[in-house]
């Protein structure tokens, strides 16, 4: 195999421009693809992927549509799931690889400075007879795509990278590999044995990412395709890889991931307790071992890393008005929006408190309006796989939440989006509600959700009044459901709040809210704010004391059931959950109970009619077949 990387040339229109021109040219898809695929099995009749590539092409494709599943059996002895029907290739030895990055050059630091900036990945590609791999040409019919997880695990805290990870890796290597697929593991800079700087999801990071793509889809054995996926980290990695503008990144599967760092960890000026240590106090530490390397961790993005998460504590924003660009660097949806050219198929836990439902929502419908093809896995799980027992048993929606198809479901989207077999998967979000239901919607949140506005003087308050100092938690009984009544998506809570007379310059305030279910104080959502930034968003405004604001806060994404002869508790308090009070104040917050605070549920009508049972799973008990 090769040594260095080619990087090819990006030429990236705008995200308007590749939806007029996938519109031009869809009506032709379906036949070069027909007069491709007869060219293929042309060349490769009798050779050893013909029987592959004729079993995912056709009409009548291999996997029934998600809500006609329930009948099949899978294997559920492992800790994952398994494809229904195996591949018939080998697994070959794992390949240690370092792809040189160029990019990193002497002002960046670290690696740039000594020389020899690179990443390292294990790679485990099929063995197929008839085609030798480390040959400089070889048949069309012994090409294969890569599917990567890319993350800073490998080596610290987990398996080093030539080793099967149980993270996601095993499951990639035992399910793909054999059926023509090619599986990397691949550390980011700092971590494992991929040299320079822990630069924490920042450009350098990007490089590096963008080099192995890029390697990966110029060598030789490969038909130019690559995939990126994984969970937590590992699952922002393929939006940061969709940033990046690699011409040979066809889809991302991202999984709990984070459109943006700033984003995840603060929310309208909040910020989360791990907020102002993320780089240096919990992710610095991968790249110092005690090896020569060290010092390059000696560089710009890592330095900043100590003052960028203090700094935006204090503030709430990203330090742009300091010339700080260290926030900026990190998000990265709208670069992937302007220089992606491939699919996204997004997977997030509606139960995930780690990295919260706002990174999956509103991103589901921004990057179908973007024009992208989209397809979302929306399950009550927490920060977990879809079908790992030990992260889901116990859980709300538990067992139902458990989807031993999810294996099948990505083979089917390999195939299409990576070796152009088989129908194209539908582009829908499969939704799991509080009861455990399951449904398939065309976008979510859905587009014929209804507004339901509660104002908080119809709510009943037990210390009664109109107003109340938040200098204890307050509890606001909202109404008994004369029918069931489905919240979807991301409410709302309008609420008028005044500073304390008490607070010295600068002033702020804190609030937080929490939506329960009234009979057994189940959590259903909440929503958090600094009141700077009343209006929401990330730009705040100077505040005196005694100042009142409409603090205007949404929910995160949620998708529960308040049964019929149920009611709905508001929940009010200075703050909850894992965030932090805001760093400029410590005074009560007074708010108002007036018909000027208004609590906007988004609400959606779905029965049993709609569900849809997932395999190798009764009914479920609250809604049976009579109903």
């Amino acid at each position: 195999m090769a040594d260095e990387v080619l990087m090819a040339e990006v030429s990236a229109g705008s995200a308007t421009e590749r939806r007029e021109t996938r519109q031009l040219n869809i009506a032709l898809a379906s036949t070069i693809t027909i007069v491709v695929l007869f060219i293929i099995l042309a060349v490769t009749i009798g050779s050893p992927l013909a029987d592959e590539l004729v079993s995912g092409s056709g009409e009548s494709h291999w996997l029934p549509p998600v809500e006609e599943r329930s009948g099949q059996q899978y294997l559920d002895e492992d800790i994952f799931s398994r494809v229904s029907w195996n591949g018939t290739y080998g697994i070959g030895e794992p390949l240690s690889v370092f792809v040189p990055v160029p990019e990193i050059v002497l002002s960046d630091g670290g690696a740039g400075a000594t020389g020899g900036a690179e990443v390292h990945m294990g790679l485990w590609l099929p063995v197929i007879e008839g085609c030798d791999f480390t040959l400089e040409e070889i048949p069309v019919f012994c090409k294969v795509p890569v599917i990567t997880e890319i993350g800073p695990y490998y080596g610290d805290g987990d398996v080093e990278a030539l080793t099967p990870a149980d993270r996601l890796g095993r499951f990639l290597i035992e399910n793909y590999v054999p059926h023509g697929y090619g599986v990397a593991q691949v550390s980011v800079f700092g971590t494992g044995e991929s040299n320079h700087c822990m630069d924490l999801m920042g450009l350098d990071e990007q490089a590096g990412i963008k080099a192995a793509i890029d390697w990966l889809g110029v060598q030789s054995w490969s038909n130019g395709k690559v995939a990126a996926i994984g969970k937590s980290y590992d699952g922002s990695t393929p939006w940061n890889a969709a940033a990046s503008g690699s011409e040979h990144l066809a889809t991302i599967v991202p999984m709990s991931g984070l459109i943006g760092v700033h984003e995840l960890m603060w929310r309208n000026g909040s910020m989360e307790a791990r907020g102002a240590i993320m780089h240096n106090g919990v992710y610095g530490s991968f790249g110092l071992d005690g090896d020569g390397e060290d010092i390059e961790n000696a560089c710009e993005g890592y330095m900043e890393g100590y003052y960028a998460g203090a700094a935006a504590y204090m503030t709430g924003d990203n330090l742009a008005w300091m010339g700080s660009d260290y926030w900026e660097e990190r998000y990265f949806l709208d670069r992937a929006m302007e220089v992606y050219n491939g699919s996204i198929y997004i997977i997030h836990g509606m139960q995930d408190w780690n990295v919260d439902p706002h990174m999956a929502f509103p991103t589901h419908q921004i990057t179908i309006d973007a024009g992208f093809e989209v397809k979302g896995l929306y399950g009550q799980w927490g920060h977990e796989y879809p079908d790992r027992i030990s992260g889901h048993e116990g859980g709300i929606a538990y067992p139902w939440s458990l989807r031993w198809d999810w294996a099948d479901d990505l083979l089917e989207w390999f195939d299409f989006y990576l070796r152009d077999l088989g129908p194209q998967p539908r582009l829908i979000a499969e939704i799991q509600d509080d009861k455990g239901g399951w449904r398939v919607e065309e976008t979510y949140p859905p587009a014929d959700q209804e507004w339901l506005a509660i104002t908080l003087d119809a709510c009943s308050l037990e210390s009664g009044g109109e107003s109340i100092t938040l200098t204890s938690t307050t509890v606001l009984d909202c109404g008994t459901m004369e029918s069931d009544l489905r919240i979807v998506g991301m409410p709302t809570l309008h609420i008028t709040a005044s500073l304390s007379l008490l607070q010295q310059l600068p002033a702020s305030g804190h609030l937080f809210a929490e939506l329960q279910r009234g009979s057994d104080g189940t959590h259903l959502g909440h929503a958090v704010m600094d009141l700077r930034f009343a209006d929401g968003g990330k730009t705040g405004q100077v505040l005196v004391p005694g100042q009142t604001v409409l603090a205007k806060m949404e929910f995160f994404a949620m998708d529960v059931v308040v049964s019929a002869g149920d009611s709905i508790r508001l929940v009010i308090t200075q703050t909850g959950m894992d965030y932090v009070p805001s760093a400029v104040s410590t005074q009560p917050v007074t708010v108002f109970l007036d018909e000027s605070s208004t609590l906007s549920l988004s609400t959606v009508s779905r029965t049993c009619e709609d569900m849809f049972v997932p395999v190798m799973h009764e009914v479920y008990p609250h809604c049976t077949v009579e109903e």
